[in-house]
């Protein structure tokens, strides 16, 4: 399937891991190319989460048009074919005011549901089977997810993001639910705009030393006061949104159950963990163009593409 489709309104997607630039380059090419951006960022749709999340800072927002952020509090988030639904409805209507969307993100769940258009199966929710699922995650972890998934389901369980007990979870249950392969149920219908993929990277050991300069710069931002703030508005540690990267550990300081630096430490080395996890799923993306930013003209190469083809889309 070719996603860069050359009919339709055009729609700019920009993809990374973690730290790599792409806020920052986000808002220049918006800038110049009157545009307005869209997250497809799993966590910013969060309030009251920010620094953890890297969330655009208040200035860049009222600079650039940002969509999809601050949706939801962290003890509703919302589903991919929610996220879906909105995204479309979002790019559709920058479309209508006549400037171009960018869709920015690292969540690559996110970014296919727009340019590929998935199809997400709707299983009516089953209380009782979640709250089974959940404890024998809580019990015995994120393989025996995988293990149980990989009896009921193996075609899902080969494809799916193994490090993600929220995905595990949600395959399990459409199987336990329809008695059908998640796999199975899904489909995709691509939507009908002009499509240019962007992929960002850098060495993995420049990205690796940008990752830690951020994690120090959110504990001097604050990350330790927002933490405790969340947890002090009820906000459960076992949430989704409460066991991501940053809040988990500093959480567990907060508990006492590890030094600060401890926690810092720890935030760093998970994170590289999930870059690398990251680019494993965006490699297998097709139609990606991929862009070294450490390369000397890397931006301006980037800004050079993306003008070729809004002028082929003229």
């Amino acid at each position: 399937m070719d996603v860069n489709q050359k009919q339709g309104k055009p729609l700019v997607v920009l993809l990374g891991p973690t730290a790599v630039g792409k806020t920052a380059l986000s808002l220049q090419l918006a800038r110049h190319f009157n545009g307005e951006i869209v997250s497809a960022d799993s966590r910013l749709i969060y309030r009251t989460m920010d620094i953890g999340t890297a969330k655009p800072a208040l200035d860049e927002q009222a600079e650039v048009p940002h969509h999809l952020i601050d949706l939801c509090e962290p003890d509703n988030p919302l589903t991919v074919a929610e996220y879906q639904a909105l995204a479309y409805a979002t790019i559709d209507a920058i479309h209508h005011r006549g400037r171009v969307p960018f869709l920015v993100g690292g969540t690559s769940l996110y970014v296919r549901a727009v340019v590929e258009g998935l199809q997400i199966p709707e299983v009516p929710p089953n209380p009782a089977l979640r709250a089974e699922l959940e404890t024998l995650l809580e019990a015995q972890g994120r393989e025996a997810l995988y293990q149980r998934l990989l009896a009921l389901d193996p075609a899902t369980a080969t494809v799916i993001d193994a490090l993600n007990p929220r995905r595990l979870l949600r395959a399990l249950e459409i199987v336990m639910i329809t008695g059908r392969s998640k796999v199975d149920l899904e489909g995709s219908h691509p939507p009908s705009y002009a499509i240019l993929q962007v992929g960002l990277t850098r060495p993995r050991e420049e990205l690796y030393a940008r990752i830690d300069q951020r994690v120090l710069a959110m504990v001097e931002e604050g990350l330790v006061a927002e933490t405790q703030r969340l947890l002090d508005a009820d906000y459960a540690p076992t949430l989704p949104a409460m066991t991501s990267l940053g809040y988990r550990e500093i959480g567990a300081y907060l508990r006492g159950e590890m030094t600060l630096d401890a926690a810092v430490e720890r935030i760093q080395i998970e994170t590289h963990r999930f870059v690398r996890h990251q680019m494993t799923w965006f490699r297998k993306m097709a139609n990606v163009q991929w862009f070294d930013l450490s390369q000397p003209g890397g931006e301006e190469a980037v800004i050079e593409a993306v003008g070729r083809f809004l002028a082929e889309q003229e």
